[in-house]
């Protein structure tokens, strides 16, 4: 099958329900993170849309955006112990950080397919 069977899907639809970023329908990951080798679906080979460690970096900079202004406004409004801020940042972060990995993994690999799929499959 050719690109040309597969009608273009958003990066970001296909990214945020964590699905193939050709043909929507198979599953991207195997496990929590780990992206699968093939689509079970379309039989597109994932290994060359790698997403590198740019999930993680997005992840810290909107985790940053989001958590930094709390802390502050809990601090100036309350001024609680520390052993409150230990007690609340570090769970809602690792929380945080684990929803927003796998849909950032994903848009990103879908995005990598999408913008680079013709420097890996004869796909024109």
């Amino acid at each position: 099958m050719s690109a040309t069977d597969f009608p273009p899907i958003s990066p970001l639809w296909t990214g945020l329900s964590c699905r193939c970023p050709r043909c929507g329908r198979g599953k991207l990951f195997d496990g929590l993170l780990t992206v699968t080798s093939k689509c079970a679906a379309c039989d597109l080979d994932f290994a060359p849309h790698d997403s590198g460690d740019g999930p993680a970096f997005f992840v810290i900079v909107l985790l940053s955006a989001l958590v930094i202004p709390p802390v502050f406004v809990l601090e100036n409004m309350v001024r609680p112990p520390m052993w409150v801020h230990a007690l609340i940042w570090p769970p809602l972060i690792v929380v945080l950080a684990l929803i927003l990995l796998r849909p950032m993994k994903a848009i990103l690999v879908a995005l990598h397919y999408r913008n680079l799929k013709h420097e890996y499959h004869d796909e024109r």
